[in-house]
């Protein structure tokens, strides 16, 4: 049911509003708009009706998208089942326990996915500058906190994958042996390090210092260009730093 002019929004609520009606995009289910629908005990409205049957229909928009399978995601098998589980919250050693890997290497697809993720978002940027240049349907813009989009984003994972083991001599700890002033190698350093530090977290400056200082004695130059390349955020003072959204 998914078409090609399905946004994101669309895609991450389950349902499109439209004509009046939410329709269901995996299985064309509508519910109109004012009229009131029986879940259960409850009676609700259209959207909280559509909400509720993609929890009840599908298992939920996230593992409705996920069983659509490589043709739809992109995502190898395995891929889908390490986000599965990151989608639980399950920590990165119950993950490696029920894989039979390593916490590292869990770490390692972390950062492989969140690559991913930033390569799509490139991606849609520059199908969306097509759409406006040739007048076609595309995607809408990308998150504005999206910065550099251009072809220094294009590492491929087996590209990320050599340069991570070439620049980093430990996963955990984490290690990093030099830094490269070649574009593509430096981001995906940059990348590497920048999962080091959770989203939502406000870090004192001398609390990024000491994470960064583990990794590689330059650490300045590290959080310098942390911010500079868009993956921190930090106050004018420079007081409070975080992962950029």
């Amino acid at each position: 049911m998914i078409g090609d002019i399905t946004t994101i929004e669309d895609l991450a609520r389950g349902f499109r509003p439209q004509d009046g009606a939410c329709r269901c995009l995996f299985c064309g289910q509508e519910y109109l708009a004012g009229d009131i629908y029986p879940f259960g005990p409850r009676l609700v409205d259209a959207p909280t009706a559509a909400r509720l049957h993609m929890e009840q229909a599908h298992g939920g928009v996230f593992e409705a998208l996920l069983a659509g399978g490589k043709k739809s995601t992109g995502l190898t098998e395995g891929q889908s089942r390490m986000l599965s589980l990151f989608y639980q919250g399950l920590p990165d050693r119950d993950i490696a326990a029920r894989l039979g890997i390593s916490a590292a290497t869990v770490r390692f697809q972390r950062f492989h996915l969140r690559e991913k993720a930033r390569q799509a978002r490139a991606f849609l940027a520059l199908f969306t500058l097509l759409g406006e240049r040739t007048g076609t349907q595309s995607e809408p813009a990308v998150h504005p906190g999206a910065t550099m989009v251009d072809e220094r984003y294009m590492a491929t994972e087996e590209e990320s994958r050599k340069i991570t083991e070439a620049f980093f001599s430990s996963l955990e700890p984490l290690k990093l042996r030099s830094f490269s002033s070649k574009e593509k190698k430096k981001l995906v350093i940059l990348r590497v390090i920048a999962a080091q530090f959770a989203p939502g977290k406000r870090y004192q400056e001398k609390e990024v210092n000491a994470i960064l200082r583990d990794i590689y004695d330059d650490y300045a130059t590290l959080r310098r260009y942390l911010i500079e390349y868009g993956f921190l955020e930090r106050t004018q003072d420079c007081g409070e730093y975080w992962v950029k959204d």
